[in-house]
C-alpha cells in the first residue's frame, strides 16, 4: 500500500517556502553541523588550554591538568537509578572542594589575570587633577583630587555633603566600577537627583557594633577556612578598608542604684556572652585593617565622635574626605563631625569592607538654616526634638538634610552631634553639618595632633569643603527654616520620637493620652472645648489650637474615666506604697544622642545638686540609671565633684553602653511590676534616649517619653508624668517648680 504525502496547510499558503517537514528536517540537519562545528572548536580551545595549563604547571611546580578520557555515553541510553542524570553530560559535577588539585595548578594563570585586570582596572581616569599639598612650614602634606581642578562653576553650587560623593567618584574612577558617567551625574546634581538616577559610593570605612558585627567577622571568618580547604592562603581574606567595631549592645542595668552596679553588670555581661568576646578578640588579630574596641569602652557613636574618625585620610600620601557606613542606624552621629556617615545593612557594610562599592540613589539635599541663639534653659535635646519634628513633617526619607546659616556658630560640636544623631528619627539618610572652626576646636579638644588638624583644615579649605558661614546660599532640592530663640523645653512622647509636647503643655497632654482610644481620634471641636478648659484651669499660657493638633493625631491609652485616678497600694520592701497611671518606674540618663554632650550632662548634675540642698528624694521603687557614652563623662563629672549628687539620687553609673535606649533596662522589682500588671497601670519610663515604641524600653512602661538629662532627674524626683510647670529651669542652677 502506498503512502501518500499530504503537504503541510502552511505550504499550501505559502508555495514558495518548504513543507514544515521539510523545514524541521532541513533545520535539525543545519543544527548538527552547526553543533559539530562549536564541538570541534570547543574541543581544540580545551586541548590548547591544557596544554598550556599543564605547561605553566609543569614549570611552576605544580599538578598538571589530565583531561577526562571517559567514554561518551551511548546516545538514547536511559541514565542509570543510581547516577543523577547530569551523569550523561561530560562534566563532572563533584563539590568545588574536590578539584583543589586543579584549582592549584591554574594560580599561576589566574594570578597573572589579576595582575592585567587590576592593572587595567585602577588606571584612574582623573590622574590630571592629582595635586600636591603644601603644608605652611614646606614640604607637603600629600596628593588630593582637586575639585577646583576642574574648573566647572556647577561644583561651587552643590551642597557640601554632594561634594564628599563626588570626590569619592574621582578619586575611585576606573572606568569600571566607577565611571566618568557616574561623576557627571554627581556634578550634574540639580538636573540629575530629581530623576532617581543611582551612583556608586565607595566609603573610606565600615564602623560595626558588637549584635550586627559578628555575623560581618563570622563570614570573613568562613571565607579565610573556605580559602584553607581549597588549599591557599588565608591570610589573603582581610578588609580591604579600616573596620572599627565597638562592643557597646552587650550590657544590660541589671543592677542599679548601687556603688558597684558597673562593676556588677560587666561581670554579668562577660558571663552571658563570652564565646562571642572571645570569637571577636580572635577577630581583632587574624584580620588585618580591623580593630576592635572591647566592652566598657563606651557607645560605639561617641567613640566614634572622639576617637575613631579622622576627618580627612591620609592613604600613602593621597589625601581624601572620612566617610563611613555603619551596622548601627544612628552612624549618622559622625555626621554632626563633618564625616559623612550612615547606616546600612550587614550585606552593604560586607561588601563595602571588600572594597565594593554601593549603589545609591542621588539624593536631594534639604536646606536647613538655622539663626539665632538658644534661650537659657533651653537644650540641645528641646532643639533635635524640635528639629525631628519638623523634618517629619517636611519629608526627607532617602534625602540628604543639610544644616547651614549664621545659627550654627551658636551650637558646640557636641549640639550638631545630638541633632544628626537622631537622623533615623526624623527618616532622612544623614543630617550633615560642614566643617567649620568649630569642628577644629573639638579636634583639638580631644586630642587630635596639631598637625593632623592643620593636614585637615587645608585639605578642606583647598578642595572647597570647608564652610564659611558668611557665604552666599547654595543650591538645595528644599529648604526649611529655624530661629533657635524659638526653642523652647519639651520631651517627646508617650510612643513616637516625634510626638513634641511642650512641658508647659505637659499636663493637658497626658489627660488626653489617657483618654483617646487606640487608632481613633476624636473631634476637633469637642476637644478644643476641652482643652480650652484645662488650659485655663491648669496652665493659662497654653497654645489651644496648637495642643488640638497634637492631641488629634495621637493614639492614647483608652483608660476608662472612672479608672483614670486610680490609685493601687502595694508593699516594696516592706515598706507600704501607692502606683497610678503616669507614675515613673525608669529614669534613665542613656544613650549616644545626650550622653555625648557635656551641657547636658552637666546640666542634669546640677540639678541633682540643687535637689540634694533642697533635700529631695528619689522614690526608692524607680528604677534611676546613668551609663555614659564614654569614660570622658565619668572624669569630667568626678573632677567637677557632681557625680556624687547624682549618686545620692540613685544615678550611679551602671555601664558604658547603649542599656535602656535599646531595651536593656534589666528588671524592674517584681512587687512593682506585679502592681502594674495586675491593675493594668499605665506606668511611664523618662530616658534621654533617641527612641520610645511602645514595649521598646520595657514591657512594663506602656508611656514612654524621651527627655534631656536634666529633666530625666527632674521627673525622676516628680514621680511622674502627670505635670504642670509654673516656671522653668533657668541656666540649670535652679530646678523648676513643679505641681503635682
Amino acid at each position: 500500500m502506498s503512502t501518500r504525502l499530504v503537504p503541510s496547510s502552511d505550504h499550501l499558503l505559502y508555495p514558495s517556502r518548504p513543507s514544515l517537514s521539510r523545514r524541521r528536517s532541513s533545520t535539525l540537519t543545519t543544527g548538527r553541523k552547526k553543533m559539530t562545528v562549536i564541538a570541534a572548536a570547543l574541543a581544540r580551545s580545551q586541548s590548547r588550554l591544557s596544554s598550556s595549563l599543564s605547561a605553566v604547571a609543569s614549570r611552576s611546580g605544580y599538578i598538571s591538568i589530565t583531561p577526562s578520557t571517559s567514554p561518551n555515553p551511548v546516545a538514547g541510553s536511559p541514565p542509570s537509578r543510581s547516577s543523577p542524570v547530569h551523569a550523561r553530560h561530560l562534566h563532572d559535577w563533584r563539590s568545588p572542594l574536590s578539584h583543589r588539585a586543579s584549582i592549584r595548578s591554574s594560580a599561576v594563570v589566574a594570578d597573572r589575570f589579576e595582575r592585567r585586570f587590576a592593572t587595567v582596572a585602577t588606571r584612574n581616569s582623573y590622574e590630571a587633577i592629582l595635586t600636591p599639598l603644601a603644608k605652611p612650614g614646606g614640604g607637603e602634606f600629600g596628593k588630593y583630587y582637586s575639585l577646583p581642578a576642574l574648573d566647572d562653576p556647577r561644583i561651587d553650587r552643590l551642597p557640601y555633603s554632594i561634594r564628599i560623593l563626588l570626590e569619592s567618584a574621582i578619586r575611585n574612577c576606573d572606568e569600571f566600577q566607577v565611571t566618568g558617567k557616574d561623576v557627571e551625574k554627581i556634578i550634574n546634581w540639580e538636573n540629575s537627583a530629581p530623576k532617581q538616577v543611582e551612583i556608586p559610593f565607595k566609603p573610606a570605612r565600615v564602623l560595626l557594633q558588637d549584635f550586627t558585627g559578628v555575623p560581618a567577622v563570622v563570614d570573613l571568618a568562613c571565607m579565610r577556612d573556605a580559602m584553607n580547604k581549597l588549599g591557599s592562603d588565608s591570610d589573603k581574606i582581610n578588609p580591604l578598608v579600616p573596620v572599627d567595631l565597638v562592643i557597646d549592645h552587650s550590657v544590660q542595668v541589671d543592677v542599679a542604684r548601687s556603688e558597684n552596679a558597673v562593676q556588677v553588670n560587666m561581670e554579668l555581661e562577660f558571663q552571658r556572652n563570652k564565646e562571642r568576646f572571645a570569637f571577636l578578640r580572635w577577630g581583632s588579630s587574624a584580620f588585618q585593617n580591623m580593630l576592635v574596641v572591647p566592652p566598657g569602652s563606651g557607645i560605639v557613636h561617641q567613640v566614634n565622635l572622639e576617637y575613631l574618625a579622622r576627618v580627612v585620610f591620609n592613604n600613602n600620601g593621597i589625601l581624601y574626605p572620612d566617610s563611613v557606613v555603619g551596622t548601627d542606624s544612628h552612624t549618622t552621629m559622625i555626621d554632626g563631625l563633618g564625616v559623612a556617615g550612615w547606616g546600612v545593612g550587614g550585606i552593604e557594610a560586607e561588601a563595602a569592607m571588600l572594597g565594593q562599592p554601593m549603589s545609591m540613589v542621588l539624593p536631594g539635599v534639604v536646606g536647613f538654616k538655622l539663626s539665632g541663639k538658644l534661650k537659657n534653659g533651653v537644650t540641645a535635646t528641646d532643639l533635635v526634638l524640635t528639629v525631628t519634628q519638623m523634618l517629619r513633617k517636611h519629608g526627607v526619607v532617602g534625602k540628604f538634610v543639610e544644616f547651614y546659616g549664621e545659627g550654627m556658630s551658636e551650637l558646640s560640636l557636641a549640639d550638631r552631634a545630638t541633632i544628626a544623631n537622631m537622623s533615623p528619627e526624623y527618616g532622612a539618610t544623614m543630617g550633615f553639618f560642614p566643617v567649620d572652626h568649630v569642628t577644629l576646636h573639638y579636634l583639638k579638644l580631644t586630642g587630635r595632633s596639631d598637625e593632623s588638624v592643620a593636614m585637615i583644615e587645608s585639605y578642606l579649605r583647598a578642595n572647597k569643603m570647608f564652610v564659611d558661614h558668611s557665604q552666599a546660599e547654595r543650591v538645595y532640592s528644599s529648604y526649611l527654616e529655624l530661629n533657635l530663640e524659638d526653642v523652647e523645653p519639651c520631651v517627646s512622647g508617650p510612643k513616637r520620637p516625634h510626638d513634641r509636647v511642650a512641658l508647659k503643655e505637659m499636663k493637658v497632654d497626658w489627660q488626653s493620652c489617657l483618654d483617646n482610644k487606640t487608632g481613633f481620634k476624636v473631634r476637633f471641636l469637642v476637644y478644643h472645648l476641652y482643652v480650652h478648659y484645662v488650659s485655663i484651669r491648669y496652665a493659662s499660657n497654653v497654645n489651644y489650637l496648637g495642643l488640638c493638633s497634637a492631641v488629634l493625631s495621637k493614639e492614647g491609652f483608652a483608660i476608662p474615666k472612672e479608672s483614670q485616678n486610680k490609685v493601687v497600694d502595694f508593699t516594696f520592701k516592706g515598706e507600704p506604697s501607692q502606683i497610678k497611671h503616669g507614675d515613673v518606674v525608669i529614669a534613665a540618663i542613656t544613650s549616644c544622642t545626650n550622653t555625648s554632650n557635656p551641657s547636658v550632662m552637666l546640666a542634669a548634675a546640677l540639678v541633682a545638686k540643687k535637689a540634694c540642698e533642697l533635700g529631695l528624694e528619689v522614690k526608692p521603687w524607680i528604677k534611676t540609671s546613668l551609663a555614659p557614652g564614654s569614660g570622658v563623662v565619668t572624669k569630667y563629672l568626678k573632677k567637677s565633684g557632681l557625680q556624687k549628687y547624682l549618686n545620692q539620687l540613685g544615678f550611679h553609673i551602671v555601664g558604658y553602653g547603649c542599656t535602656t535606649c535599646i531595651g536593656n533596662s534589666g528588671d524592674i522589682d517584681e512587687a512593682v511590676a506585679s502592681a502594674i500588671s495586675q491593675n493594668d497601670i499605665v506606668a511611664a519610663a523618662v530616658l534621654s534616649g533617641n527612641r520610645n515604641f511602645e514595649g521598646r524600653v520595657h514591657p512594663y512602661t506602656r508611656a514612654n517619653y524621651l527627655a534631656s538629662p536634666p529633666l530625666v532627674v527632674a521627673y525622676a524626683l516628680a514621680g511622674t508624668v502627670e505635670l504642670a510647670h509654673t516656671t522653668t529651669m533657668v541656666g540649670f542652677f535652679a530646678i523648676s517648680s513643679l505641681e503635682t
